[in-house]
């Protein structure tokens, strides 16, 4: 079975930078969908101190990930990396499972879940 979420060496590297800078070195981190965008659904990342009973664990380059088991068919196989280019830095996010996202890039839809598209 492959990972739900797959971290890059260059997203786990930020990720601890952040987790220091906001003083959180034993927090989890939060991937998650919700309904929202352009498109349907759009992504949040966050850290949290508590795994919950519908969540599942893993680890990937020393970071603690948790996804809701509700959002693990949609992120299924996501990849999740950081970027620095002339213009700063970003996290990318690639989902296999993403048949549609919108002109801003901020949210998608897939084939079974089309979430609740707003206005952009």
């Amino acid at each position: 079975m492959s990972e739900v979420v797959i971290l890059t060496e260059a997203a786990a590297l930020q990720i601890k930078d952040m987790m220091k800078e906001h003083d959180e070195a034993d927090a989890l981190l939060r991937v998650a969908v919700k309904g929202g965008g352009c498109s349907g659904l759009s992504y949040g990342m966050g850290f949290e101190s508590e795994v919950g009973e519908d969540d599942s664990l893993l680890e990937q380059h020393g970071i603690k990930v948790v996804v809701a088991k509700n959002d693990a068919a949609i992120l299924n196989g996501t990849k999740i990396d950081y970027k620095q280019s002339m213009m700063g830095g970003g996290f990318t996010i690639d989902n296999p499972n993403a048949i549609a996202s919108c002109g801003c890039g901020s949210s998608f839809r897939t084939a079974t879940n089309v979430g609740t598209p707003e206005n952009c």
